[in-house]
């Protein structure tokens, strides 16, 4: 191993254990996930609700589970618990533009500002 890869080796070791100190852009990159990160877990834990609900309408018409909750007839049950589903499903990227509009609209001036000074300096 050579003397720049050793360098290079200790310098990444040691970078572990100093204080790292705030910067302005590390402040710039926590604004910016704080006004994705609310829309994302929204997006995420919705999306996951309308394909759960979706499933379970097409496992109560394709399956016989309908018989252990004592419904006779799944299919009209199924097809509207589906279609649910789906309409979940469909307007949750609406849903998600809106908050994450809302939070840029929110944040904007705050980001714009520390954007400028970083840029300046």
């Amino acid at each position: 191993m050579n003397r720049n890869d050793r360098e290079f080796i200790v310098q990444k070791i040691r970078t572990q254990y100093t204080e790292k100190e705030q910067t302005q852009l590390d402040e710039l990159k926590e604004l910016d996930r704080k006004v994705k990160r609310p829309a994302a877990v929204f997006a995420y834990i919705f999306g996951c609700v309308g394909a759960i609900v979706l499933g379970a309408g097409m496992s109560l018409i394709m399956t016989d589970i309908g018989n252990f909750f004592g419904i006779t007839d799944t299919y009209i049950p199924g097809i509207i618990i589906g279609t649910a589903g789906i309409i979940i499903a469909a307007v949750n990227y609406p849903i998600y533009k809106g908050i994450l509009n809302s939070r840029k609209n929110k944040y904007k001036a705050q980001i714009i500002e520390l954007s400028d000074k970083i840029i300046k300096s």
